[in-house]
């Protein structure tokens, strides 16, 4: 009669530790093909913004296109046309406007 119970503990703690590295293995996929993926892309995103200069093409989140006017610590002046100048915060600058879309994508 033990050896049938011990039979059926080894049996239960088998199949939770399967269980456990189900869990384990459903982690580690949503980690490398999901959060680890939009880590980097912030990180290049922060990388492009702290690395803006005068003279630069940049298009914003909102999809204005303009050239650097100026760099300040938190704000930067686009000019959008000859003698009109818009301030906007760096956040806002989505990426450089010489790059297409579709090339920025595949990068």
């Amino acid at each position: 009669m033990l050896s049938i119970l011990l039979q059926g503990l080894m049996g239960a703690n088998t199949s939770m530790i399967y269980n456990v590295l189900l869990w384990v293995a459903i982690i580690g996929v949503f980690y490398f093909f999901m959060i680890r993926p939009q880590q980097k892309k912030q990180k290049d995103q922060k990388s492009f913004v702290d690395n803006l200069k005068k003279g630069d093409s940049v298009v914003t989140i909102g999809g204005l296109h303009g050239r650097i006017a100026s760099v300040d610590a938190t704000t930067i002046t686009l000019e959008v046309d000859r003698g009109v100048k818009m301030t906007f915060e760096k956040t806002s600058i989505s990426r450089e406007a010489t790059i297409k879309p579709v090339e920025a994508e595949k990068q």
